[in-house]
């Protein structure tokens, strides 16, 4: 099987560039688990449908990452702490839709 090809939103791109460097390890690390893994996220139903949710650590906090995975495509929509992810998310799913 291809690997699948991996895309980021722009916000995605954008909360990346803030992580300091063992950060970006940890969360390129949660990356090449979904990679080898797409369907290790948890599937969200109603609005969010579609997206699933991946759990990881950076530096002992938990984080999710939301991700949509076709055939062979990923993409990263964002990534944050439990605070405010899931209202967050469900603005940038409505921003993209418009």
């Amino acid at each position: 099987m291809d690997n699948p090809k991996i895309y980021q939103s722009p916000g995605f791109g954008r909360k990346v560039k803030k992580l300091k460097k063992q950060e970006k390890k940890d969360l390129d690390k949660a990356v090449l688990q979904i990679l080898n893994e797409p369907t290790i996220g948890q599937e969200k139903i109603g609005d969010l449908a579609g997206v699933f949710v991946h759990k990881f650590k950076i530096s002992k906090s938990l984080f999710l990452l939301s991700y949509t995975y076709q055939e062979n495509e990923i993409n990263l929509l964002t990534f944050g702490s439990h605070e405010n992810f899931y209202r967050d998310l469900k603005k940038y799913r409505k921003a993209a839709k418009d």
